[in-house]
């Protein structure tokens, strides 16, 4: 069986891209590894009629609405290597299958690499985040603490004052602070810390204090990190596929990448935002540009 597209990522983008394929009559294999980025999260936010809710429901409730079209298929599995072919792409995968389609969609998403900082793992997604806009909310009026080892770090501190105005800005070692910029946080009343953060300390999830490498220590009860994202779709990189200046996929602004056939929706094309509604928003997007691709393809076969 030849699907029309397969899918490869089973996040929002991924998800809403097998939506509006099905609805469009396609035949799509749906493939996924289970292994959600926000697996952590305990609620995602900002997404209107979905504020709050949980990853896991958002999955089950989004796979609920999805397999309810006949021509969509859900394979759970790895995916071991993606390859071009005459009739369009050749997945293969951990179990030895291989499955083919017209038409693929690459939305894998990323995968967040934090800084190696002792005790912040078991807080990370309770009490210490990376995205305002999804629990800033949650933290507003609190002492916060925000972690940032890269340029980013001023306007991330800006930001933050919608939501607290006890901050404390740490570059973990890092310069990338101007003293013009330090000045300006300064009189704002954010203090910045520029020394190598030692240890997060907390209990049941619940950040405590912050301590710094000299010994000393500062009490916050939350605060946001800023991870590393990098690509998760090792298995195209074979195909050279043109990347943009943030290391995403480029496309055409509507999910087409450079290799004919191969289309791209979520995060694994733009990195940020990195927000449920602006991925689903995208395989949508992308999907819409699928349907267009084969019915234009189709119309001049027949």
């Amino acid at each position: 069986m030849i699907y029309d597209c397969i899918i490869v990522g089973g996040g929002p983008a991924g998800l809403n891209a097998a939506l509006v394929l099905g609805r469009a009559r396609r035949k799509i294999a749906l493939i996924d590894n289970n292994q959600p980025r926000n697996a952590v999260t305990h609620a995602s936010h900002g997404f209107i009629t979905r504020d709050g809710v949980t990853p896991a429901e958002f999955r089950r409730i989004a796979y609920e609405e999805v397999l309810r079209y006949p021509s969509v298929e859900h394979i759970q599995t790895e995916i071991i290597s993606i390859n071009k072919i005459d009739s369009g792409f050749a997945v293969h995968d951990s179990f030895g299958r291989h499955i083919e389609a017209r038409r693929l969609i690459l939305a894998t998403g990323l995968k967040e690499v934090l800084p190696e900082i002792e005790g912040l793992r078991p807080l990370y997604g309770k009490s210490l985040f990376n995205c305002p806009y999804c629990d800033g909310w949650e933290l507003r009026d609190q002492p916060l603490v925000v972690v940032c080892e890269n340029p980013h770090v001023f306007h991330m501190a800006k930001m933050l004052l919608n939501w607290s105005k006890d901050l404390v800005i740490c570059t973990n070692g890092k310069t990338f602070l101007s003293d013009e910029q330090k000045k300006s946080l300064e009189a704002k009343g954010v203090v910045v810390n520029e020394q190598t953060v030692s240890s997060f300390m907390g209990h049941d999830g619940q950040l405590q204090a912050v301590r710094f490498a000299d010994g000393t220590e500062i009490l916050r009860t939350g605060g946001f990190i800023s991870p590393n994202l990098i690509q998760t779709a090792s298995m195209v990189d074979h195909l050279t596929v043109e990347r943009n200046n943030s290391g995403g996929f480029s496309t055409d602004g509507s999910g087409r990448t450079s290799i004919p056939g191969l289309y791209s929706a979520g995060d694994v094309s733009y990195f940020m935002p990195s927000q449920l509604v602006f991925a689903a928003a995208d395989g949508s997007r992308t999907a819409m540009s699928v349907n267009m691709d084969l019915t234009e393809e189709e119309f001049e076969l027949f």
